[in-house]
């Protein structure tokens, strides 16, 4: 803890609470730090409990994913505050869970728009790696119905799996735009010069583009 608060840097918390963060710990000095330790799934569980937002991610770096159980994880997400330890979280540790999928349609089905989110996470990485029984139409169906006026997180994840259903299965691409083209989420984005929209329908046709020409 006293090494990491030794690498709190003032700017760097500043620009991340603006996004929601609370911690001013460069990532490449924390990955290192990481690197250091190795693997050590008691001290992750320690630096867990600290709730500082750095010891966190730290623990999600050198913790053992595997050895949380279902319920430990459905807490570490609602203990999970800010954006990056939630992103975190589900994508370092969560989808390597043998407990994933049971989590995914919990978690799917939560009244708390956040834990939603992660649920939707959980169901992109599916729809790009495991679509097999997945009802992709049932998912455009939910999409339709509740992006539009989702919670700035729980939009974004959902708009992250309608842009990778667009974008993974040629059968349901025209519907896919055709929803993002008539709800209009993100599509007024500001997107820096080289990055590619958030707007659902811009961002399939790039990613397409680019696999069908490379």
């Amino acid at each position: 803890m006293a090494e990491l608060a030794g690498l709190d840097d003032p700017r760097i918390r500043e620009v991340n609470e603006k996004h929601g963060d609370d911690h001013g710990v460069n990532l490449g000095k924390l990955r290192a730090l990481a690197k250091r330790l190795k693997t050590q799934q008691e001290l992750a569980r320690e630096l867990w409990a600290t709730g500082d937002s750095a010891a966190r991610l730290l623990a999600l770096l050198v913790c053992r994913p595997k050895a949380f159980g279902r319920d430990e994880l459905d807490v570490m997400l609602r203990e999970a505050r800010t954006p990056k330890v939630h992103d975190w979280l589900v994508n370092y540790v969560v989808k390597k869970s043998p407990h994933a999928e049971e989590l995914r349609v919990a978690w799917s089905a939560d009244p708390d728009p956040v834990v939603a989110s992660a649920g939707w996470a959980l169901t992109t990485e599916r729809v790009a790696k495991k679509p097999a029984g997945l009802d992709l139409d049932g998912l455009l169906d939910v999409i339709e119905a509740e992006m539009k006026d989702a919670p700035d997180r729980l939009q974004w994840a959902m708009n992250h799996c309608l842009a990778q259903i667009g974008i993974e299965h040629d059968g349901h691409r025209a519907r896919a735009l055709a929803v993002g083209e008539r709800l209009e989420v993100l599509k007024e984005y500001p997107t820096p010069p080289g990055c590619t929209s958030p707007y659902a329908p811009v961002w399939i046709n790039e990613m397409v583009s680019r696999r069908d020409g490379a």
